[in-house]
């Protein structure tokens, strides 16, 4: 870890459900990082919960309204002075918390997201959904920028690392993954400094993902319209 992070306490936040192949990966690739781990699980039908309790980490259940009521909930829960949020899947690289939250330790921002448009992809392309996720991605991102005058590569990694007060203080409503568009939205509607750095995102280990933008594509654009008002 950098230098400046004895002064800061950094606590991640782990969503789950149906992750017992990689969370013990993740867990572990996190532990030299940061000084608290908290699962927030989605009521996982595997061993997921066991896993993680049997490595000493503390498991919160979910409310079962998606990803976005997680991680509002497990931040009730969190001791640090800064929240990482990391996938579950293995398609975050632990290994790049401390570039992540470098930003904030030498308080030259708030709030910092993982750029997987400048740090690389091998899950973003390759299909007509990837394709859609990426189109409509740099479509938010575009109008977020053009609102607010700044010039971020992306809106909807879930790869980020927030200041415990500065996300606190947000109000945050979403349910479901628009929360990383709205998280955003309102750092830089409140004036907080807002900032990216490239991350690279791997191919899922096992599992799938738990969007299907067919069913909430239309979520995406109302909140977007909702936020930026």
């Amino acid at each position: 870890m950098i230098e400046q992070t004895k002064k800061y306490r950094t606590s991640v936040v782990i969503p789950t459900k149906n992750e017992e192949i990689t969370i013990a990966d993740v867990i572990e690739g996190c532990r030299p990082h940061v000084d608290e781990i908290i699962i927030i699980d989605g009521h996982s039908k595997d061993k997921t919960r066991d896993i993680a309790e049997n490595l000493g980490v503390k498991v919160i259940l979910d409310h079962k309204k998606g990803k976005g009521e997680a991680l509002r909930y497990a931040t009730k829960f969190v001791t640090g002075d800064i929240i990482v949020f990391i996938d579950a899947d293995g398609s975050h690289t632990p290994a790049e918390i401390p570039k992540l939250i470098e930003p904030i330790i030498k308080g030259e921002a708030d709030h910092v997201s993982g750029s997987r448009l400048i740090g690389g992809s091998s899950e973003l392309h390759g299909g007509f959904d990837e394709c859609f996720r990426l189109m409509g991605s740099s479509f938010i991102t575009a109008c977020i920028n053009w609102k607010f005058n700044v010039k971020l590569s992306e809106s909807q990694n879930g790869f980020r690392a927030i200041r415990t007060d500065v996300i606190n203080s947000l109000n945050l409503k979403e349910n479901i993954t628009t929360i990383e568009q709205e998280m955003i939205i309102k750092t830089l509607k409140k004036g907080f400094r807002m900032a990216e750095v490239p991350t690279h995102e791997h191919k899922r280990v096992a599992g799938y993902s738990k969007i299907s933008l067919r069913k909430v594509w239309i979520r995406y654009i109302y909140s977007l319209i909702k936020y930026l008002k």
